[in-house]
C-alpha cells in the first residue's frame, strides 16, 4: 500500500527540487526518501529506481520549459521570437539548474517521441521558418541554437564570466544580435564543382 500523501507527481516535484539544490547527478530514490523520512521501499510503488526518477524529472522539465516556451514566443516572429526562445532556456537554467540539466538527459527514442521535448524542437523550427530556412538547413540551425544556448548557459552557470568584462548580459544581447544576422544570412552549402 502507497504511503498517505505519497504520489508520483510529488515525488517527481520533489526530485527536481532536489536535483536545483544538489545537482541532477545526485538524485536518487535513496536521498529523496530521505527528504521525505521514509523507507526507500515506500517510493517504489510510485517510482521503478533511481533511473526512473531521473526520466520523470527530465519530462517534468521538458513540460515546463516547452509552456514557458510557449507562453514566451506567442505572436512574435523573426528576432523577437528568437530572443525570446533563448531567454526562458537562459532564465530556466539560472532559476533551476537541477531541472535544465534533467531536460538534457538522454531518453529512450519512444519515450523523447511523447515528451514534451517535441514541442521545443517544433516552437524551434517554427521561429527558424520565419528566417526561410528549409531542411537540412534547419537541423544544422536547430543545433547551432541548442548548442549556443545550452553553452552559455552552462558557463554562466559555473561561474565563467563572472571575472571578466563586458559583463555576461551585454555578451547574451550581442550572441543573438548575431544569431539573427546568421539565421537571416544563412549560407549556402558548397556546390560540387566538376
Amino acid at each position: 500500500m502507497a504511503r498517505v500523501g505519497l504520489s508520483t507527481e510529488r515525488l517527481v516535484r520533489a526530485g527536481a527540487e532536489l536535483a536545483d539544490e544538489v545537482g541532477f547527478e545526485r538524485v536518487t530514490v535513496s536521498e529523496l526518501a530521505r527528504r521525505f523520512d521514509v523507507k526507500v521501499a515506500s517510493l517504489y510503488s510510485h517510482v521503478k529506481n533511481s533511473q526512473d526518477l531521473k526520466t520523470r524529472i527530465a519530462l517534468f522539465a521538458l513540460e515546463e520549459l516547452a509552456d514557458l516556451s510557449a507562453d514566451a514566443v506567442a505572436g512574435r516572429a523573426g528576432k523577437d521570437a528568437l530572443t525570446a526562445f533563448a531567454n526562458v532556456y537562459r532564465d530556466y537554467a539560472r532559476a533551476h539548474p537541477g531541472r535544465a540539466a534533467a531536460a538534457r538527459l538522454r531518453l529512450d527514442p519512444e519515450t523523447a517521441a511523447a515528451s514534451a521535448g517535441v514541442r521545443q524542437a517544433q516552437m524551434m523550427r517554427a521561429i527558424l521558418r520565419g528566417y526561410d530556412l528549409p531542411e537540412p538547413d534547419q537541423t544544422h540551425a536547430v543545433r547551432l541554437l541548442g548548442s549556443t544556448f545550452h553553452g552559455y548557459a552552462s558557463l554562466e552557470g559555473a561561474g565563467g564570466f563572472s571575472h571578466s568584462s563586458p559583463d555576461s548580459e551585454e555578451s547574451w544581447t550581442r550572441i543573438l544580435d548575431a544569431l539573427d544576422t546568421l539565421l537571416r544570412n544563412w549560407p549556402a552549402p558548397d556546390r560540387p564543382t566538376g
